[in-house]
């Protein structure tokens, strides 16, 4: 593989003077998406995104014009835009959220404008103070703009936007949490079905839930096409997508590559400048916190959901996280269960009682008071949480991050079982 030339999609004004001005984005080519967009029929809206076979690019990977052609038929419809980003080391949305706001509001009326929504709210994560400010200021520019309100730019499409600030709930990033967080509610995944919310959504009514970077590439789709976003990448992973660099390499970064035809190797060692201190690589995590590891060896493996998917991971979230050879592979792995045991919100058994159980059998032998047996107690543990410890995991709770606890573990184990022997035996971690 190498690294290609294929020309950012959303991030091309990243890093321009002011980027998240309306002038600055006027200047360089704002809203002339949504203005032909009003051009088309919302169905040809719809066909150009199914034919670009954009992917949410929020975790799940679900095609974003399959979803919207998956709406109920009934009126009200809404939109809302999942800003809450919290999955550990995924700071692209954050990104995006702050350098370019506009390009999401953009998306934003052109995906209500194609699903028939007259309301539409933006979530944002609560700790993105700076981002919230300026997605805020971008929408009463757009307002002031016509972009947004009564009569877009001379149409008869009327649409009003809401931005909204979360408060900092790891599962509100999950549709349903997020929804019922919306409606002034306790973080709950509700049960699906019937509560998908295509169908039962936001105050029971049909609702489309998008990720930022998803609603940010449809000003480029509707500009130049679906084909020329489908021109890009290979099979059902197409166009460009942002990862989050970060681990132990000498740039961590968001960067925006295109996929299928660059690997995991090109991101490290082309974009984060290879790993620190000249250093190798032990693990990496593909996709997330959630996401089960993958080795050096697979370092040469495409950034393809196919790919990925088919060895056992993930990209998720788009999150990519370098693991050099200094690494305590006990402590790695007990940090990221000790996060989704404190983020459960506690209304399944498995996730609720199975996290902690993991996370303290995990900071046993992080602490030097583990047992030989703990290991197959862990797997045994794991098991009833996510059966058959495979990915993707079967569910037992009513959202995936109950079965997302056991990847971190078993990726462990697996990988590294004598390293944790060696915890075990020495009563302290081999790496100081």
């Amino acid at each position: 593989m190498a690294v290609t030339d294929a020309a950012p999609i959303v991030t091309r004004r990243v890093g321009l003077a002011e980027s998240w001005t309306l002038k600055s984005y006027l200047d360089n080519g704002g809203y002339a998406g949504l203005r032909k967009a009003l051009t088309m029929s919302p169905e040809q809206i719809t066909q150009e995104v199914i034919t670009s076979n954009l992917l949410g690019r929020g975790g799940a990977g679900f095609e974003a014009g399959k979803k919207w052609s998956m709406l109920r038929q009934a009126q009200p419809v809404y939109l809302v835009v999942n800003g809450d980003e919290s999955e550990p080391a995924t700071f692209k949305d954050h990104m995006l959220i702050e350098c370019d706001p506009h390009q999401l509001i953009e998306g934003v009326v052109i995906c209500a404008y194609a699903i028939g929504a007259a309301q539409a709210f933006i979530y944002v994560r609560g700790e993105f103070a700076l981002g919230l400010e300026r997605v805020q200021a971008a929408l009463n520019e757009a307002y002031a703009h016509g972009a947004v309100g009564k009569g877009i730019f001379g149409s008869g499409f009327d649409l009003d936007v809401v931005v909204h600030p979360g408060a900092g709930a790891y599962i509100c990033g999950e549709e349903t949490a997020l929804i019922e967080s919306l409606e002034g509610k306790r973080g709950f995944p509700r049960i699906k079905p019937p509560f998908f919310p295509a169908a039962i959504g936001l105050y029971g009514a049909p609702t489309v839930v998008n990720n930022v970077e998803t609603l940010s590439n449809l000003p480029w789709i509707v500009e130049n096409g679906g084909a020329s976003f489908a021109a890009l990448g290979e099979g059902r992973s197409t166009g460009t997508r942002i990862f989050s660099l970060s681990g132990h390499v000498n740039r961590p970064g968001n960067y925006e590559v295109e996929m299928s035809k660059t690997t995991f190797r090109d991101l490290v060692e082309h974009y984060g400048q290879g790993v620190r201190l000249d250093r190798q690589v032990k693990a990496f995590i593909p996709g997330g916190a959630s996401a089960p590891w993958f080795g050096p060896d697979q370092l040469d493996m495409p950034l393809s959901q196919e790919q990925v998917g088919a060895a056992g991971s993930m990209l998720g979230s788009g999150a990519v996280t370098i693991m050099d050879d200094t690494t305590c592979m006990v402590r790695a792995a007990w940090r990221i269960t000790r996060f989704f045991h404190r983020e459960s919100c506690g209304q399944c058994t498995p996730c609720r009682e199975g996290s902690g159980w993991v996370e303290k059998i995990m900071r046993r032998i992080e602490e030097g008071a583990g047992r030989e047996e703990d290991l197959d107690l862990l797997l045994d543990v794991c098991d009833n949480i996510a059966p058959g410890l495979s990915w993707p995991p079967q569910q037992t709770t009513i959202c995936v991050l109950g079965p997302s606890i056991p990847s971190s573990v078993v990726s462990g184990i697996r990988m590294f079982r004598d390293e944790f022997l060696l915890h075990i035996k020495e009563g302290a971690c081999p790496h100081g």
